[in-house]
């Protein structure tokens, strides 16, 4: 008889569900936008539709390995998500914010 998967989960160490779970959160990070949209529980249809496209053209998005910044943020937007865009750089990890202008210089007051 198959056992269920909690009570193998239960009985692993806890350096082996460590490391269990550092690879599940790995997998989800790295995540192709196809199967992020599968992990939502989410089809191409209502993902189209918050887009304004037909289903197929979802499909044709999702299987481009090359896609503008601005495309992949309306995507994940349209399956309740957030998209920031991170740079990890020697001296830590910045957010980078492309779809912001920069704020305009201020006047200083006269005094």
């Amino acid at each position: 008889m198959a056992k269920k998967f909690s009570e193998r989960v239960a009985r692993m160490s806890p350096e082996s569900r460590a490391r269990s779970d550092a690879r599940y959160r790995q997998l989800l990070a790295e995540m192709p936008l196809q199967e992020l949209r599968r992990a939502l529980d989410l089809t191409q249809r209502p993902v189209a539709a918050a887009l304004g496209i037909n289903p197929v053209a979802v499909s044709t998005m999702e299987s481009q390995t090359d896609r503008y910044v601005s495309t992949l943020r309306r995507c994940v937007e349209a399956m309740g998500g957030e998209l920031r865009s991170v740079a990890h750089c020697p001296q830590g990890a910045v957010e980078i914010s492309p779809f912001q202008r920069e704020a305009e210089p201020t006047e200083p007051a006269a005094g």
